[in-house]
């Protein structure tokens, strides 16, 4: 018969550096991006690209694409870009806009 014996090892959580500040995480409501799905129009390239008709979902944008010529989908983000003052230096930040 053999016997085993258990050791338990305290766990220590990282050490912090106390000369960084403590970050906060943004609220999701602030930092949601809408995404839009286009078709490429006709005549459209990777080099030139063309946005031709608008998907309502990326689902329903790629069953278009694949029953077109080119099979193209472009997904469109859209910012907008805002000052906001930090101690009184100006950071620039972007803002996704709605649809």
């Amino acid at each position: 018969m053999s016997t085993a014996t258990v050791t338990a090892i305290p766990v220590q959580a990282p050490a912090r550096p106390s000369t960084q500040p403590k970050r906060t995480r943004r609220s999701r409501q602030q930092s949601e991006e809408v995404a839009r799905f286009f078709l490429a129009k006709d005549g459209s390239s990777p080099t030139k690209p063309e946005l031709g008709e608008e998907a309502s979902s990326e689902g329903e944008a790629l069953i278009k694409a694949f029953q077109s010529k080119s099979g193209i989908v472009y997904v469109l983000h859209a910012y907008k870009a805002d000052a906001e003052m930090n101690g009184g230096s100006p950071i620039l930040v972007k803002k996704p806009l709605q649809k």
